[in-house]
C-alpha cells in the first residue's frame, strides 16, 4: 500500500510492506531502489530478519518524515517458549541452556508481563544493531566479545499473553521507540526463574498504520513498474542477487 496523504511521485512515497521473513529492512529498501529505480529511499523502523510484517518506507521528499515514523508506537504480536535460551533470544543462534519449567503457573506468568509494563529500564540483547564505539553490538557478539551494554529507557503500555500452549506463549506487545521485545522475552523468562527465546515476532503496527494495509514486496514492485513503464520482465526479488 501507498499512503494516499503521498502526492506525486517527485513528492515521494511512504509505503507500506509486509517484511518476509528472513530478509532484512535493508534487503526490502535495495530491492524496491532496484527494482523500480527509485534514488532516494528509506525506511522507518528496523526489523530483525527472523521477524515479519510492517516495514514503512519513504522515497523522495517524504524521507523526511522518518524519523517521526520511526518515533511512532508499535505494536507486536509474537511467540516465545520456556525453558530454553539462545544468546540471541532467537532462533538465529543455537540453543545454549535449558531450564526448569515444572514450577511454572498463569498466574506466575500474569505477575511476570505486569512487572514488564510500563516505564521500564532495559536492557539491549547483545546481538542488536546497537553501536557502541561505532560498531554495532551484534559484530562484537559474532567474535565473541564481552562488553558492558548500558540500560536505555522504554514504555511497554501493554504486555499481554494471548494463549498458552505450554512452553509457547502467544503474546501482544505495544511499545516505544527503542523497545527490544526480545529483551522482554529474555526478562520474562528470568523472572519466572527459567528462560525463554523468541520464536516468532510480527510487527502489526507503527503509529496509526496498520499491517492489514500493507502490500507484499512482489506486488508493489509488479505495480510500481507497471506504472513507471519499467516493461523489463519480472525482477528478481531474492534478497541476495542484484536486479
Amino acid at each position: 500500500m501507498i499512503d494516499e496523504s503521498a502526492a506525486s511521485p517527485d513528492e515521494g512515497e511512504v509505503i507500506l510492506l509486509n517484511k518476509p521473513l528472513t530478509w532484512t529492512s535493508f534487503d526490502a529498501v535495495n530491492k524496491i531502489k532496484r527494482a523500480c529505480r527509485i534514488k532516494k529511499i528509506g525506511h522507518a523502523g528496523t526489523l530483525d530478519p527472523l521477524a515479519t510484517g510492517l516495514l514503512i518506507l519513504c522515497t523522495g521528499k517524504k524521507t523526511k518524515e522518518i524519523d517521526t515514523y520511526q518515533g511512532a508506537e508499535k505494536e507486536y504480536t509474537g511467540k516465545l517458549v520456556l525453558g530454553k535460551t539462545t544468546p540471541s533470544i532467537d532462533l538465529e543462534t543455537p540453543f545454549e541452556g535449558e531450564y526448569p519449567t515444572d514450577h511454572i503457573t498463569l498466574d506466575l506468568m500474569q505477575a511476570a508481563v505486569a512487572k514488564l509494563t510500563g516505564e521500564l529500564s532495559q536492557y539491549p540483547p547483545i546481538y542488536s544493531a546497537v553501536k557502541m564505539g561505532g560498531e554495532r553490538l551484534y559484530k562484537k557478539a559474532r567474535r565473541g566479545e564481552v562488553v558492558e551494554i548500558k540500560p536505555r529507557s522504554v514504555s511497554v503500555p501493554v504486555f499481554e499473553i494471548d494463549a498458552v500452549n505450554f512452553p509457547e506463549v502467544s503474546f501482544r506487545i505495544v511499545c516505544s521507540k527503542g523497545t527490544y521485545i526480545r529483551s522482554l522475552v529474555r526478562d520474562f523468562g528470568m523472572l519466572l526463574e527459567s528462560g525463554a527465546y523468541m520464536s516468532e515476532l510480527c510487527r502489526t503496527r507503527i503509529g496509526t498504520y496498520w499491517l492489514k494495509d500493507a502490500e507484499e514486496i512482489e506486488d508493489y514492485v509488479k505495480r510500481k513498474r507497471l506504472e513507471l513503464n519499467l516493461d523489463l520482465g519480472k525482477p528478481n526479488l531474492n534478497p541476495e542477487s542484484e536486479i
